[in-house]
């Protein structure tokens, strides 16, 4: 057997270490005995502190992870657990795993973990059924407001003669006719969003600048009286974007979680913007892989959305709203995928958060002077949680 040489252990560590999958090593009474540099990110928590515990310290007492590292012991043969959901004292959200387990034969009784969280893959994948569903309803804009929206104008025009001719309760119907015409109008057009395919002319846009429009904007309307935080990261480069659409996502989000907090007693927005390198996709088409490092999260402390409304969010007439339409998060993914990036929505009650993961664009920033001509009437569609 070849003697390893101490030069060649520091490379396999520095491999071990260059891995983005959080890797630990158990022994017995499932004792830590290495954690490399993405699990301490992993488990927020340094490598000294987790050699100093046991993995039942990390995660519940009862998670699948301790059973299956007692059958690999056992079996003497890799093992995987597919989702498993892991929640710890250090972490503040359960995340979702794929656990790889293989016995060390070199060390008996101790085994290998590598972690591959789930959150990113299954979130590009439900942004990618939703981006499907929101074109499905293309074909169906176009027809309504071709064959819809005329007979409608009609009715319109001779509910407004009758009411002029009408008295007492005949008047309130001929005005009822009227006003229920013009909100169909309105459904009307705005499905018809849907139905421009027209490409996005993009720019480099400061995302700060884009926020802090949408900020200001909101405060004075549809979030008056909730509190707003923010943590940006200043080195944050430039988005690749149209800057009216852009505000018209984040003002409808913003709108969102406003609703949201009717009936919290201190309601509070947080906006954060973060870099985070090594976000990938592959995309039909496209023959290399598209990365989006910029992330931006709206999060509040409302109610939170439905648990069985929550994978369908993203699709068209979607909403718990008696009066809403369910295009208003429809239009957002649109949007959003139509700049090439995606979003999803974690939520529970008292914490609901929407990231947005969007490319860096090439090229020259948006000044701040560039966007105070934004006008101060961007649509905002209705939301759901």
């Amino acid at each position: 057997m070849t003697k390893i040489q101490p030069e060649e252990t520091e490379f396999h560590l520095a491999i071990l270490q260059a891995l983005p999958q959080p890797v630990l090593v158990c022994g017995e009474d499932f004792g830590i005995v290495f954690a490399n540099y993405a699990a301490e990110a992993f488990f927020q928590a340094s490598m000294s502190i987790l050699t100093r515990q046991k993995l039942s310290d990390f995660i519940a007492f009862d998670s699948p992870i301790l059973g299956l590292i007692g059958s690999v012991l056992a079996r003497q043969a890799p093992m995987i657990e597919y989702r498993v959901q892991i929640g710890t004292s250090r972490i503040s959200e359960d995340r979702i795993a794929d656990a790889y387990a293989s016995p060390i034969p070199e060390r008996p009784g101790h085994v290998a973990l590598i972690f591959q969280e789930r959150t990113m893959a299954d979130k590009i994948d439900r942004q990618m059924v939703s981006r499907g569903a929101a074109r499905s309803v293309t074909g169906l804009a176009s027809m309504l407001a071709h064959e819809i929206k005329n007979p409608l104008s009609g009715i319109r025009g001779a509910s407004q003669l009758l009411e002029q001719s009408a008295t007492g309760d005949d008047r309130a119907l001929a005005r009822l006719i009227r006003d229920e015409t013009d909100r169909i109008v309105d459904l009307v057009d705005r499905m018809e969003v849907f139905g421009d395919e027209r490409p996005v002319e993009r720019v480099p846009v400061n995302i700060h600048v884009v926020l802090e429009r949408v900020k200001l904007l909101a405060a004075n309307g549809v979030a008056k009286g909730v509190t707003f935080s923010e943590e940006y990261d200043p080195s944050l480069p430039p988005v690749l974007g149209d800057r009216d659409q852009l505000i018209q996502v984040f003002l409808n989000l913003i709108k969102n979680a406003a609703e949201a907090l009717e009936r919290t007693s201190k309601p509070e927005i947080r906006i954060t913007t973060a870099f985070r390198p090594g976000i990938r996709i592959s995309l039909a088409g496209v023959s290399q892989r598209i990365s989006l490092p910029l992330e931006i999260v709206i999060e509040d402390n409302g109610s939170g959305v439905p648990s069985d409304i929550l994978p369908f969010l993203f699709d068209p007439f979607v909403t718990t709203k008696l009066s809403g339409s369910g295009l208003g998060l429809a239009l957002v993914a649109k949007i959003v995928g139509d700049h090439g990036g995606v979003i999803d929505c974690e939520s529970r009650p008292g914490r609901t958060r929407f990231r947005i993961l969007l490319p860096v664009a090439r090229g020259r920033v948006a000044a701040p002077d560039d966007i105070e001509d934004t006008p101060h009437d961007v649509p905002v569609t209705d939301s759901v949680n």
